[in-house]
């Protein structure tokens, strides 16, 4: 098997301890495999790569970083007859946690020969690609705040996440989904196509790669107390109880703001249009789960 690793640098844990490097090449030896690792140097060259593997006849493709770096890996290998190996090593691993590869190590790795392919839809929002969550609002006011920070992680986001949540006012947001129209004030907007964020925070408990549907799920302003409350059920699995949630499911939504501004793919901030025009590509990625995964 033709095998090319990408292995972000500057992704979390590489950063800090790049031995996931040295255990690619461990693994490309012990497996008898075809393979190479090439390394990210610069935004967006992660999908270059990704489509040049494709072009020299890899059939597995490795992303080896965190959310970024899965999203361009990915974005490279939509439609293509390769298949998609994720090593998660960032600080949501989102796509990772909700397919059960929940850390890079030995059973990801073997993920990537023994596991099993799943065709996974993908979703574009005004020309971006998204593979696990889209969103406008307080998330992507986070991912701003995030993307510029050195020390990142969990307590990263909590450090950026409570003067945003103090300061961030909502959007008023218009839907236009199936011939129907919704208008919300949204604090916060996702439209998911796994189940959660990452770090385990389950915005769409049920929701899956493969069933051709996103949910829409829209949190209006609360509280401290409130938040509190939703945060606890993130972390429980029964977020969908939360009644003054607005939720929406469909494989294309619309989106008008007021004016432009930030939206995040896959944690990463883009800035675009005031209106968002979001579509799905059904079973458009293949890609290696474990034998046995919750998706």
């Amino acid at each position: 098997m033709k095998v090319r690793f990408i292995f972000n640098p500057y992704s979390g844990r590489n950063r800090k301890n790049p031995y996931l490097y040295d255990y690619a090449v461990d693994f490309i030896g012990r497996e008898r495999l075809d393979g190479t690792i090439v390394t990210t140097e610069r935004p967006r060259h992660g999908t270059e790569l990704a489509k040049q593997a494709v072009d020299d006849g890899c059939q597995l493709v490795v992303a080896i970083g965190g959310d970024g770096t899965m999203n361009e890996v990915a974005d490279g290998l939509v439609g293509t007859e390769a298949m998609f190996g994720l090593i998660p090593c960032g600080s949501g691993n989102g796509l990772g946690r909700h397919l059960g590869i929940r850390k890079p190590g030995q059973g990801a790795f073997d993920t990537l020969l023994r596991g099993r392919p799943l065709a996974m839809d993908t979703g574009v929002v005004n020309g971006f690609s998204f593979f696990n969550a889209m969103g406008l609002g307080f998330e992507a006011d986070i991912a701003v705040r995030f993307s510029r920070q050195t020390n990142r992680g969990l307590t990263g986001y909590i450090r950026v996440g409570l003067p945003a949540f103090f300061s961030h006012q909502p959007e008023r947001c218009i839907v236009h989904q199936a011939g129907n129209t919704t208008q919300m004030d949204a604090f916060t907007l996702a439209v998911m196509n796994s189940d959660q964020y990452g770090n385990d925070a389950r915005v769409a408990p049920g929701a899956k790669l493969d069933d051709g549907r996103f949910e829409l799920v829209s949190v209006p302003r609360v509280g401290f107390f409130g938040a509190c409350g939703m945060l606890y059920r993130l972390g429980t699995d029964t977020f969908d109880q939360v009644r003054a949630v607005t939720r929406l499911s469909g494989a294309e939504f619309v989106i008008e703001r007021e004016k432009p501004g930030w939206i995040h793919t896959d944690g990463e901030p883009r800035a675009t249009t005031a209106k968002l025009e979001i579509t799905l590509k059904p079973q458009s990625l293949r890609i290696m789960v474990p034998a046995v995964s919750p998706a």
